[in-house]
């Protein structure tokens, strides 16, 4: 396949998922505010030191075709958080969903859900993936949690894998879905996604 160096939007009832954009940096600095999310130590998180190069980055990561960045809005249009197609390979293809991050008050809520609908959606059904992969801190629990409850399996853990911004190394979990299991991880997620509504 064709390496695809512009995202497409992806429109739900409950998310927004626009191709990010310098113009989102104030947006993404008052998002990630909420529960100052730069300072946890297991994610990185822009703030308004850091959102310039964390965009850029994204940015031409994504020129280059080997990323897909895009701003996470809710339904009222508010930016509440980032998300990323990374590490592409566009051979298989196979690649990541990953730099995901929302604001507190979205947290654990059907926008995440259907986020993660839409992207892997796009990967299996448009890009034809044969794998798509999540990862996260071995000491975010709360992450491992909810990758394993979209029914990610367990491919291992990478030790000292990365140092994190305030210098500790990271063990990273990587967690894998394979096309074969998509079907399955799509009607789940469908499932979640109406009891979450529901609730």
């Amino acid at each position: 396949m064709e390496p695809i160096t512009a995202p497409k939007e992806l429109i739900g009832q409950h998310v927004h998922l626009l191709p990010l954009s310098r113009a989102h940096m104030p947006a993404l600095v008052q998002a990630a505010s909420d529960g100052e999310l730069w300072n946890l130590r297991v994610t990185r998180v822009p703030s308004a030191d850091t959102v310039e190069a964390y965009v850029a980055r994204a940015l031409d990561d994504q020129a280059q075709g080997s990323a897909l960045a895009y701003a996470v809005l809710d339904a009222r249009g508010d930016v509440v958080g980032s998300t990323r197609c990374c590490h592409i390979d566009w051979s298989l293809p196979r690649l990541e969903i990953g730099y995901t991050w929302y604001a507190q008050r979205v947290q654990r809520t059907a926008l995440n859900t259907e986020a993660k609908l839409m992207l892997l959606q796009q990967a299996f059904e448009h890009f034809g993936c044969v794998a798509v992969e999540l990862r996260t801190h071995a000491q975010n629990l709360r992450s491992r949690a909810a990758i394993e409850r979209l029914g990610a399996k367990q491919d291992g853990i990478l030790r000292q894998h990365m140092r994190m911004p305030d210098g500790h190394l990271r063990d990273t979990v990587v967690y894998s879905i394979l096309d074969s299991e998509w079907p399955e991880v799509r009607a789940n997620l469908m499932q979640r996604l109406g009891r979450e509504v529901q609730s």
